[in-house]
C-alpha cells in the first residue's frame, strides 16, 4: 500500500509539471528574440538622444510604442535665501530640471 502511494504521487507530479506552460507573451528577458525567422527588439530612447531611423531604414517595423516621463537633466538651488550653498552642506537641493519622455519601441524583422 505504502508503494502505491508513492508510485501515485510521483505520477501525479511528472503529470503536474509536463502540463505546465509559461503564460502566453512571457518572454525571456533578451534585447533580441528569434522566433520563425523573425527577430524582435526592444528600443528605448531617453530625452530625444537617439533616432531609430536607422532601424527602421533596416527593414525593421514598429509593432509597439509607448513612452513615460523622465527627467533629463537636474539642478542645484539653495534651500533658502539665507544660506550659502559652498558652506552649508543641508543648504543644497537637487531638483528636476528639464523634463523629457523615455519612448519605448518594440520593434521586429522578419529574416528571409
Amino acid at each position: 500500500m505504502n508503494r502505491f502511494k508513492i508510485i501515485l504521487k510521483l505520477l501525479i507530479t511528472l503529470s503536474l509539471l509536463t502540463s505546465c506552460k509559461l503564460p502566453e507573451g512571457l518572454e525571456e528577458n533578451n534585447n533580441l528574440i528569434n522566433s520563425n525567422n523573425t527577430e524582435t527588439k526592444e528600443i528605448k530612447i531617453s530625452c530625444d538622444e537617439e533616432s531609430i531611423e536607422e532601424y527602421l531604414k533596416d527593414g525593421w517595423i514598429i509593432i509597439k510604442e509607448y513612452s513615460e516621463e523622465k527627467v533629463c537633466t537636474w539642478k542645484t538651488e539653495k534651500a533658502n535665501n539665507k544660506c550659502d550653498i559652498d558652506r552649508d552642506k543641508g543648504c543644497r537641493i537637487t531638483k528636476p530640471d528639464i523634463i523629457g519622455e523615455t519612448t519605448i519601441y518594440l520593434l521586429e524583422k522578419v529574416n528571409q
